[in-house]
């Protein structure tokens, strides 16, 4: 009996050991805290996303970790004690597609291939002419609006969190820090702004609008992707297909997104509009001077709200009694001279 109990004396002290061992290995472990996600929206007062979300990326590597959020204001999660990297973005767009995001350098966003006349109601062709120089570029849709901005050297710790917010941003570029922040709230805060840029034009003193069922118009070399982690462009140019809107009884005006357009690009912005008259008349505007907007994009005050104007349009006066020239409803009829006003 003694030596019974002996040796049950042996194993309790054993699993004690084995116990202890156990809870002091835990203490090794990184474990989940729980930290709240806020948006300030002052960079951006009138923004209106319907969703954001949230990427953690490990300083020490690894995939990341991704967050959705109803409306604007942000919310909870469960992040490991650790060093992070985050972007953040709204997450209600339909126009545009990510890749590499499970990468915080090469993240980005881009827009699937397009047609130069996909914004004409009921179009079937496959074929319209492009503005000089630009038939080789891809044809991609708009993206829409998005608003982000990224947080990095972030640390989460038992006792709160620190990181460094990214510089506040302005249409002059990014220049005024915000700075280092640290609480022992968990709280991190993001502060999104505009990362596509909103094109208005007006095309004024068109002639013959009132005879116009339809109209739509496309700009030559401009980025097709963006980096979230640095807000590069893409260097490839792209041609971008819009809507336009009859404003009055002499003039057209648009507004479309675009990621922007690179500044090593050397190469023209160029409009083109196709238009179809209610006689079934197809024309297309290209190659004229007043279409040539490169200089208007490039001096914009503020490179993030372009407005473009365009002067002078002639559309052709519908044919009365079958006399004239008259395009086949399967042709365009291309209109290249400059216009003297």
């Amino acid at each position: 009996m003694k030596h019974t109990l002996h040796i049950l004396r042996i194993i309790m002290a054993l699993l004690l050991f084995a116990s202890c061992e156990h809870k002091d290995l835990c203490l090794h472990h990184p474990h989940a805290t729980r930290l709240k996600v806020a948006f300030d929206w002052s960079d951006a007062p009138e923004a209106t996303p319907r969703g954001m979300c949230v990427y953690f990326y490990p300083i020490e590597g690894g995939s990341g970790s991704r967050f959705d959020f109803n409306g604007m204001e942000g919310g909870y999660v469960n992040l490991k004690v650790g060093r992070y990297r985050a972007i953040c973005y709204n997450n209600d767009t339909e126009s545009v597609l990510f890749h590499s995001t499970d990468s915080y350098t090469n993240h980005g966003a881009y827009t699937r291939e397009g047609n130069v006349l996909e914004p004409l109601y009921g179009n079937t062709a496959q074929y319209a002419p492009r503005a000089k120089n630009t038939e080789n570029e891809r044809v991609v849709i708009c993206p829409d609006m998005m608003w982000g901005s990224i947080i990095f050297d972030i640390e989460v710790l038992d006792n709160g969190v620190t990181y460094t917010c990214e510089p506040l941003y302005n249409s002059n570029g990014n220049n005024d820090t915000r700075g280092f922040v640290s609480n022992d709230e968990h709280i991190i805060t993001f502060y999104p702004h505009e990362l596509v840029c909103t094109y208005t034009y007006e095309i004024r003193n068109v002639q013959n609008l009132k005879h116009v069922a339809q109209m739509s118009g496309t700009l030559s070399s401009m980025a097709g992707a963006l980096t979230f982690s640095n807000e590069e462009l893409g260097r490839e140019c792209v041609t971008l297909p819009f809507e336009s809107t009859l404003y009055d009884a002499s003039t057209v005006t648009g507004q479309f997104y675009t990621f922007g357009h690179h500044l090593d690009n050397t190469l023209d912005h160029r409009m083109v509009f196709y238009v179809v008259m209610d006689d079934g008349a197809k024309y297309c505007f290209k190659d004229t001077e007043n279409l040539n907007v490169t200089q208007q994009i490039h001096d914009a005050p503020n490179h993030r709200h372009v407005h473009l104007i365009i002067d002078g349009l002639e559309l052709p006066q519908p044919i009365e009694n079958g006399h004239g020239f008259k395009p086949s409803v399967d042709d365009w009829g291309v209109v290249e001279e400059d216009i003297i006003l």
